[in-house]
């Protein structure tokens, strides 16, 4: 396998070109795939020395993701605002600090573990991705990004180059819950939810549930639960009921799993909601 390690954007756009080029960013997930035969590439470029790689800016009402950015990165104050305070709640969630300390976001996207934090959060929030290759750059929703378990719409020769995330308005709580059998394994279920309270109501909700289905899951029957109503007991069951109804993503599993699957999802969106609610 050949190594090279890149010093510009060019350099990485061009390596990829013969579709036969890993891209080491983090390697969180690369060398494991590396190391246990799941993956041969011809080549692997290493995009570490390539500065430009490294920003993390606010444009407008978005958040600029660039593809050397580490998952630690937001456990600081680095993001500001309600995004930021979602962020920094989630983040804690993933793997342990080393991993954090390596793993990029953008490496996770373009991973699409199904039990994996940040693809659910792009879905939700609505994220655009670039992708760019020696021929063009192209720009995905996130919902369009991932297609299954590991799979997305990135060609072999494209570079995840950048992610925008949109900012969340003022008067927005945020929060995450998770059950995972181990501290440093990927959660079995998890949920997150963004909620922005305007003059005493719901104005508008944000959910998403983790390793719920092969592709990031938006529960838009319980964000249209929430809308419109206080944010109190009554409206939270009523979302975590909503966001239960996830047959059509369990479809592969045997009924009695899907069922724990749906109490699962249920007890978890109902945590993530009251944790939005005390947040804000």
């Amino acid at each position: 396998m050949e190594y090279l390690a890149a010093t510009s954007p060019g350099e990485v756009t061009a390596a990829l070109a013969d579709g036969d080029t890993a891209v080491l960013a983090g390697g969180q997930s690369l060398v494991l795939d590396v190391t246990n035969g799941d993956l041969r590439p011809g080549r692997v470029v290493d995009i570490n020395p390539v500065r430009e790689f490294a920003f993390l800016t606010e444009t407008g009402r978005v958040l600029r993701v660039g593809p050397l950015v580490r998952h630690r990165t937001f456990e600081t104050d680095a993001v500001g605002g309600a995004l930021g305070a979602m962020l920094r709640t989630i983040v804690r969630h993933i793997g342990h600090p080393p991993i954090r300390a390596r793993g990029t976001m953008p490496g996770s996207l373009s991973y699409a573990h199904p039990a994996a934090e940040w693809p659910v959060l792009a879905t939700i929030l609505g994220a655009e991705i670039d992708l760019v290759s020696h021929r063009e750059r192209r720009t995905v929703p996130a919902e369009r990004f991932f297609t299954g378990p590991y799979a997305t719409v990135r060609r072999p020769d494209e570079l995840l180059a950048e992610v925008r995330l949109p900012l969340l308005p003022a008067g927005t709580g945020a929060g995450f819950a998770e059950h995972r059998p181990a501290r440093a394994k990927f959660a079995e279920t998890a949920a997150m939810a963004a909620v922005t309270v305007t003059g005493g109501v719901i104005s508008a909700a944000l959910v998403g549930l983790v390793n719920a289905g092969p592709c990031p899951v938006r529960a838009r029957a319980a964000e249209k639960a929430l809308c419109g109503a206080p944010f109190g007991d009554a409206a939270i069951r009523a979302a975590a009921e909503a966001a239960a109804e996830v047959d059509a993503n369990l479809s592969g599993y045997p009924a009695p799993e899907r069922r724990g699957k749906q109490q699962a999802v249920r007890t978890l969106t109902r945590r993530a909601l009251t944790q939005a609610r005390e947040g804000l």
